[in-house]
């Protein structure tokens, strides 16, 4: 019975929620955590019939140490999430007539402040990058496109050349769920993108299906997450930058510059490509100097020049 509403559940998850395959097989995976447990604890029980007590039950396990480990905050949150969407399927189709998952309350995430690189950090990595050889070349293009738009590093490697409208100086760029977005490119980024794609990109010979594809290895295949995961770390190991960074990193760094420049958070959060503004949040504290700085010029009890008489 679960086993049948799950196959309806997977198509419901791609072809009406348009999620990733990554996000559809978490959520699967998630739905299969459940009914495992179902079927070792409440064995004849169906959908109309689970509670919000069995559904306690089952948390309870996901919660408890096991082997002195206890899930992290982040996959509990996501298998709940998970649970919620399966029974929204349910209610959708009329397999059942109330959300037994309505009642959870999410484990409260204490949500780390990403790392981020300064300007004067990036431009050392700028300065130590071999812009002789074509690897380094696209390393170079690389950093200037994920730092000066703040891309994932999948939309980075997606991009193609159909999708850059030279004219008006943007990308049309394809996020999470094959949501587009348009990321404006400067004059910089664009001179380097053309003269990549006309003199570099020349130099090999490009694999059968990956003509329209920018970022590509020495042998014409399309660049794999691995290789720019160990370019980022490379360049800044040269650069003598001891931070543990990754490609996303720079994206954070993107954020934290628009924030600290005074930008709108909405719109950045339409350039991040994010679903809501709160995810964008985070990027307003990660810098606390220029809230001291503010404090130190503009309060009267700090900055004697602004004092009043009482």
């Amino acid at each position: 019975m679960w086993d049948g509403y799950l196959k309806g559940f997977k198509s419901y998850l791609i072809i009406e929620r348009a999620f990733s395959e990554n996000t559809k097989d978490a959520y699967i995976r998630d739905c299969e955590r459940l009914l495992f447990f179902l079927k070792e604890t409440f064995p004849n029980i169906t959908p109309k019939e689970l509670k919000y007590k069995h559904i306690q039950n089952f948390l309870k396990t996901i919660q408890a140490p096991k082997e002195d480990k206890v899930l992290k905050i982040s996959t509990q949150k996501r298998l709940i999430a998970g649970i919620r969407a399966f029974y929204k399927y349910l209610l959708i189709e009329n397999i059942v007539e109330t959300d037994p998952t309505e009642l959870i309350e999410l484990p409260r995430l204490d949500q780390k402040l990403p790392i981020v690189l300064s300007n004067d950090e990036i431009i050392k990595m700028f300065s130590v990058i071999d812009k002789s050889t074509y690897r380094g070349q696209w390393m170079n293009l690389m950093l200037e496109i994920l730092y000066g738009a703040g891309l994932r590093i999948s939309e980075l490697l997606d991009l193609t050349i159909s999708n850059i409208y030279w004219k008006q100086e943007l990308i049309k760029v394809i996020g999470k769920g094959d949501k587009e977005r348009w990321i404006p490119l400067n004059k910089q980024a664009l001179r380097q993108m053309k003269l990549f794609i006309e003199n570099s990109r020349t130099q090999i010979s490009i694999k059968k299906g990956n003509e329209d594809v920018i970022f590509l290895n020495q042998r014409g295949g399309k660049l794999t997450r691995m290789a720019a995961h160990q370019a980022i770390k490379e360049i800044a190991l040269k650069a003598g930058i001891e931070k543990n960074i990754h490609p996303h990193t720079l994206r954070h760094s993107f954020a934290t510059e628009l924030i600290l420049g005074g930008a709108d958070i909405i719109v950045i959060r339409e350039l991040m490509g994010h679903a809501s503004v709160r995810s964008t949040e985070i990027y307003t504290h990660l810098n606390t100097q220029h809230l001291k700085d503010t404090i130190l010029a503009y309060h009267p009890l700090y900055n004697k020049k602004l004092k009043t008489k009482i």
